[in-house]
């Protein structure tokens, strides 16, 4: 009998959150640092300093992870950019 295995899948809140690319630049009309994460739709955010808004991006992922498990919603992989 072949030996089965299970279909790898996205790892859970209690595992090490994968780790996405986050783009921050200064925005000279926000006067602040503006952070996109390009594999995650939507998921933006800001912070005044860019210790801050490395902070915030941080939060604005898993935030993004947590969003996207509770409604069932595909979570893309690292370096997907954008796509499922």
């Amino acid at each position: 009998m072949p030996k089965m295995t299970a279909a790898p899948r996205m790892p859970g809140p209690e595992a090490t959150p994968p780790r996405y690319r986050m783009e921050i630049v200064w925005s000279d009309e926000d006067e602040a640092y503006v952070v996109t994460v390009p594999d995650l739709p939507g998921c933006v955010t800001h912070g005044a300093t860019y210790v801050q808004a490395a902070r915030m991006g941080e939060d604005a992922i898993a935030a993004w992870l947590e969003g996207a498990r509770h409604w069932g919603r595909p979570i893309p992989l690292p370096g997907a950019g954008g796509k499922d």
